[in-house]
């Protein structure tokens, strides 16, 4: 895989993937604002999915779990702007202006199609990437324009853009049979459970009387087959979705927990 980006900042950045795909388990710290110019992504979420190609604005939210899939289309790289909406940076924005948020009670993703006003935003970066010396103010007003323009655009993402808090102490079993597929470090999990790792593992070993990792194991190639046998799914599209990394390690896995292997049991059901 052959990865570039350029940034203007550490909140502003330029990524091209030009190999056939790169897949990853995010947990994403920041708000990020994504403006497609050329490609396509897939966007795994424990309870949703989505697809999005050239053209296409939207915005995750924080501290949401997701595999992405990044794909080159028509003969041309995965491209994209990507632009990081920090904490300290909306605490700043909205330091001055009497805004009363309501309980946000979902955390999708945004998609904003291809708007004018976002993709003018978004587009005019892109000369800024070949520049050496950049003004400082420069990102910072594109970033504060980018954010006046959201709240033009959709009159309730002061709700998403005022959520500061940090991930309290939730129900682990819940959350977890919720995001087993996400392959994430336990340090992770625990921060978004409310826990630090240790007290993660302590109490992950009292609700489910194993260790995270074999029952991640598990869980991960138990939904595997369900996605074999009722989806009808495609070993690759199947292994990177409930959160493997490598096709050659899930089928070995596979292999070892239900005695045959994926494209065995693929076999078997289409007969």
């Amino acid at each position: 895989m052959e990865y570039k980006a350029k940034y203007i900042t550490d909140d502003i950045k330029l990524s091209c993937y030009e190999d056939k795909f790169f897949k990853s388990d995010i947990m994403f710290e920041h708000h990020m604002l994504i403006w497609f110019i050329s490609g396509e992504t897939k966007i795994v979420q424990a309870d949703a999915s989505y697809v999005f190609q050239k053209g296409d604005i939207f915005l995750i939210p924080r501290n949401q779990l997701a595999t992405i899939i990044n794909y080159p289309k028509d003969g041309e790289p995965h491209k994209t702007v990507v632009m990081h909406l920090s904490v300290e940076r909306l605490r700043d924005f909205y330091a001055n202006l009497e805004v009363k948020p309501e309980a946000l009670l979902s955390k999708k993703i945004y998609s904003f199609d291809n708007h004018p006003l976002l993709e003018s935003c978004l587009a005019s970066l892109v000369p800024y990437f070949e520049m050496k010396d950049l003004p400082e103010n420069i990102a910072s007003l594109k970033i504060t324009e980018a954010i006046s323009i959201l709240r033009a655009i959709d009159k309730g993402i002061d709700n998403v853009l005022t959520n500061f808090e940090e991930p309290g102490k939730i129900d682990l079993a819940g959350y977890m049979e919720k995001n087993f597929m996400f392959n994430l470090p336990l340090e992770k999990f625990g921060y978004l459970t409310g826990r630090s790792l240790t007290t993660f593992k302590r109490d992950f070993s009292r609700i489910f009387n194993t260790t995270p990792q074999r029952w991640l194991t598990q869980k991960r190639l138990e939904l595997a087959h369900y996605q074999f046998v009722e989806k009808k799914k495609k070993p690759i599209d199947v292994c990177y979705e409930v959160g493997f990394e490598n096709l050659s390690h899930f089928s070995f896995a596979f292999k070892k927990q239900f005695g045959y292997a994926p494209t065995e049991l693929i076999e078997r059901v289409r007969t």
